[in-house]
């Protein structure tokens, strides 16, 4: 961090320069005397670090030369330094917003001394707080976030960049695994919110008594166990991004709750009686279908299109063309790379066993599966055989492929070969159909429309 730069505003001369002298004997200290508020606001540009501002100047109230520093920089820390020890008065300027009123007297030196350490340890963690979300923009630039190149892709990185642009609401819908939170995330930290919080809640984890504590907060007292006040999620993320995941699950009474708030963009805490003004970014996300949880009487309407804003429906794994080989390599890099494991390769057998797989568990599902593909490995080459599928999706999972039956069959069979080490007889036996029909297929011959064969 810089050197702290001190602006000292005192009227007294003598008094000015024994605090000068004292402060500077800081080497970290750069500071400088003003005896008027003149000369002093003539000299703000120079962006002083802090300022200590004495109480009786000869040409302007200490409450005019405070606004006009509020204006020019209203997170600058002001120190009053005052010969009044008129309590009112400490605490009207505490109200205005001094960070501290220290009074004349043989402690005065000391008391600024250790609120200037302080205020020197507040600004270091607020410089690394904004290096830190620096990094975590760049962390998820959109290119980051989501690994792949193929068009369905391109097409959320496009509505990704328009969400980023302005404060309006986003909806990501997409199935189990796709990375709907990643996108919350890059988001909000694309955005001109992205040096305030992300606050993220899984609507479907929080039990459905407790859920509106959980964002509205609570009174002391409210209910049992409520030992303390607590702020609630909407206030945590105040102009930062709310992201409520999962919103599908929320309970339809809770709902008109949510929508009061989302209207009037004031939080009433439990138990409490007064309103609390918020100014949050509202990303939601959900796997369900909400149109259709709408017609089932399971959504509000009202809530529906006040949560729509800007859809983004991110593709499933299967339907991303060549992603998954790109993800794949990327995954384990990755994991190489956390285990300090040396670079391993897919070969080609393993490549094409990867494409034909439709992942029901998508990018989750994947980057599992190649974590342990990479342990399974003996050599530098991942091989077919160190792919294993562990999917616990139902059949109505398998059939979101629109192929034909014929395709549909081969993949069974196939399955069932890998299964069992490509035993012909072995697998003819399993399900129960000809010997032949696998050779057929194996040959690449063109499986009949009937085979007695299956019929068997």
């Amino acid at each position: 961090m810089e050197n702290l730069k001190i602006f000292i505003v005192e009227d007294d001369v003598w008094y000015g320069e024994i605090l000068e002298y004292h402060l500077s004997l800081n080497p970290d200290y750069e500071v400088v005397k003003f005896a008027n508020g003149k000369d002093f606001l003539d000299n703000l540009y120079q962006n002083p670090s802090v300022i200590t501002l004495d109480y009786s100047l000869p040409d302007m109230s200490c409450e005019e030369v405070m606004k006009r520093v509020r204006q020019s920089n209203p997170e600058m820390p002001i120190i009053i330094i005052s010969g009044q020890e008129d309590v009112s008065t400490a605490v009207n300027l505490l109200k205005e917003g001094a960070y501290d009123y220290i009074v004349k007297d043989d402690d005065t030196k000391d008391r600024v001394w250790n609120t200037l350490k302080n205020i020197r340890e507040n600004l270091q963690l607020k410089d690394e707080i904004s290096t830190l979300r620096e990094e975590i923009g760049s962390k998820y630039e959109f290119g980051n976030v989501i690994k792949g190149q193929s068009s369905a892709i391109k097409r959320v990185f496009s509505l990704m960049e328009k969400a980023a642009k302005t404060n309006i609401t986003v909806s990501v819908t997409g199935e189990t695994g796709t990375g709907k939170e990643l996108v919350a995330k890059a988001i909000h930290y694309n955005s001109k919110r992205m040096k305030k919080s992300f606050v993220a809640v899984n609507v479907a984890a929080i039990p459905r008594d407790l859920i509106e504590s959980e964002l509205f907060g609570h009174e002391k007292g409210s209910f049992t166990g409520a030992s303390t006040r607590r702020i609630g999620k909407f206030e945590e993320a105040s102009k930062g991004t709310i992201f409520l995941d999962e919103i599908g699950e929320m309970d339809i009474n809770m709902q008109a709750k949510l929508l009061r708030v989302l209207q009037e963009k004031e939080v009433t805490r439990v138990g409490g009686n007064s309103t609390t003004k918020i100014d949050v970014r509202v990303i939601v996300a959900t796997h369900k279908n909400l149109a259709e949880e709408v017609q089932k009487g399971n959504f509000r309407e009202d809530l529906y299109y006040r949560l729509l804003g800007l859809p983004v429906e991110l593709p499933p794994l299967r339907e991303r063309d060549n992603d998954v080989l790109l993800l794949s390599k990327f995954f384990i890099n990755e994991f190489c790379k956390e285990n300090a494991l040396p670079k391993i390769s897919l070969s080609s057998d393993a490549q094409q066993k990867l494409k034909k797989y439709p992942f029901p568990g998508n990018v989750r599902e994947l980057k599992a599966v190649m974590e342990l593909a990479v342990v399974m490995a003996d050599e530098s080459l991942i091989e077919a055989e160190d792919i294993s599928f562990n999917s616990t999706k139902s059949m109505s999972d398998f059939l979101l492929e629109e192929i034909t039956l014929k395709d549909y069959t081969e993949k069974i069979i196939r399955h069932f070969l890998d299964k069992y080490d490509n035993n012909v007889m072995l697998v003819a036996q399993k399900l129960d159909i000809g010997k032949s029909t696998i050779y057929r297929m194996l040959k690449g011959t063109t499986m009949p429309e009937e085979d007695e064969s299956l019929a068997n």
